[in-house]
C-alpha cells in the first residue's frame, strides 16, 4: 500500500495508521521510513507509487490545505487517482470538505474515523490486501 498524507500528519495520524497497518503484516510505503536522508523525495515517491498495488489517502484538514496549495500531496494524489484501488480515509474532517477540494477522490468509497476508530479502519484495509 502507498500511504498518501500531508507532511503535517507524518508524526501523528499518518504514523498511527502506518503502524496499525504494519501490525496486520501489511507492507506500507510511508515517507517517514522509505525516504532516506540524501535521496530525492520525488524520486522515492515515484518508486513507492510504482511498487504499490493499493493507494490510501489520509484526508485531514492539513491534507486538504496541502492539496489546495498544489504541494507534494497533490502530486501523489494525481498519480493515485489513476488507480483502480484508491481508498480515502477521512480523519478530522468530512467528505463534504473533501469533495470541495477533490471531487474525484470524494467520489471514491472510503472510511471515516468519525464512524469507527483508526484501528478498525486499519483492519478493514488489511482485509482488502489479504492473500
Amino acid at each position: 500500500m502507498f500511504l498518501c498524507h500531508a507532511w503535517d500528519d507524518r508524526k501523528g495520524a499518518a504514523r498511527d495508521l502506518h503502524d496499525l497497518l504494519e501490525s496486520h503484516d501489511v507492507s506500507v510505503w510511508f515517507s517517514e521510513k522509505d525516504v532516506l536522508l540524501g535521496t530525492s523525495l520525488l524520486r522515492e515517491i515515484d518508486k513507492g507509487l510504482a511498487r504499490s498495488r493499493v493507494g490510501i489517502v489520509l484526508v485531514t484538514p492539513a491534507f486538504l490545505s496541502r492539496v489546495a496549495a498544489e504541494g507534494i500531496a497533490d502530486k501523489e494524489l494525481s498519480a493515485l487517482l489513476a488507480r483502480d484501488l484508491l481508498v480515502p480515509i477521512v480523519h478530522g474532517t468530512t467528505y463534504n470538505a473533501l469533495r470541495d477540494v477533490s471531487p474525484l477522490l470524494g467520489s471514491r468509497s472510503g472510511l471515516s474515523t468519525e464512524e469507527e476508530p483508526m484501528a478498525a479502519v486499519a483492519a478493514k484495509l488489511a482485509e482488502l490486501v489479504a492473500p
